[in-house]
């Protein structure tokens, strides 16, 4: 099962050559962050702040190759996280079928800031980050983006592995700095010349 997201944020990791994009179920119950590379970060940013180009960035010439072959982004899904890596699905509508095309969650966003299309997230990666009772305020969203600035992704693996299954902690308890296991990362490569190590989002 999945359910709808959001951009919640996206965090800059500077001087590091690095982003978190945390997502958001749209029931406010959970924070979900994934690392990217500075690239596929100012990709994501550069279309959140309405900032245009007189030539087609990477993203924007897939945007219109597929509207040139007459394909629709219907969605993208955060499909799975394992290895300390997260998975993603494009799905596209061409000719009446749906095709699914596994991608990194950075270049799926990318793309679906782009193309307006719903963000979803599979529950059994929203199940591996600690949940919270009650929706998140803003306060604790800012603090988490506080703290995500100093935490490495396996850092957040590792409390994720170490965490106590069973209850669920009160509000505030969930986030990092009280004892919220920061939520996961995706590492991509931010060029892949630059960071062949970074294909692998974490």
């Amino acid at each position: 099962m999945i359910k709808e997201a959001k951009i919640s944020s996206l965090v800059s990791l500077f001087p590091l050559p690095q982003y978190v994009v945390v997502l958001e179920d749209l029931e406010k119950t959970r924070l979900v962050p994934i690392w990217i590379g500075v690239s596929e970060g100012n990709a994501i940013a550069l279309e959140m702040q309405g900032e245009k180009f007189p030539r087609p960035l990477t993203h924007d010439l897939l945007v219109n190759l597929l509207k040139l072959l007459g394909a629709e982004v219907e969605k993208i899904v955060v499909t799975d996280l394992k290895d300390n890596s997260y998975y993603a699905l494009i799905v596209i509508r061409h000719n009446g079928k749906l095709i699914e095309v596994d991608a990194r969650p950075s270049d799926a966003l990318a793309l679906a800031v782009r193309l307006h299309c719903p963000i979803y997230i599979d529950e059994k990666v929203l199940k591996k980050c600690p949940p919270i009772n009650g929706q998140i305020t803003q306060e604790e969203v800012e603090k988490f983006k506080e703290t995500l600035k100093n935490i490495t992704p396996e850092q957040f693996f590792k409390s994720l592995e170490e965490a106590p299954a069973p209850e669920e902690p009160p509000v505030g308890k969930g986030f990092p700095g009280s004892s919220f296991p920061e939520e996961g990362e995706e590492r991509e490569g931010d060029d892949e010349e630059e960071n062949e190590d970074d294909e692998k989002e974490t």
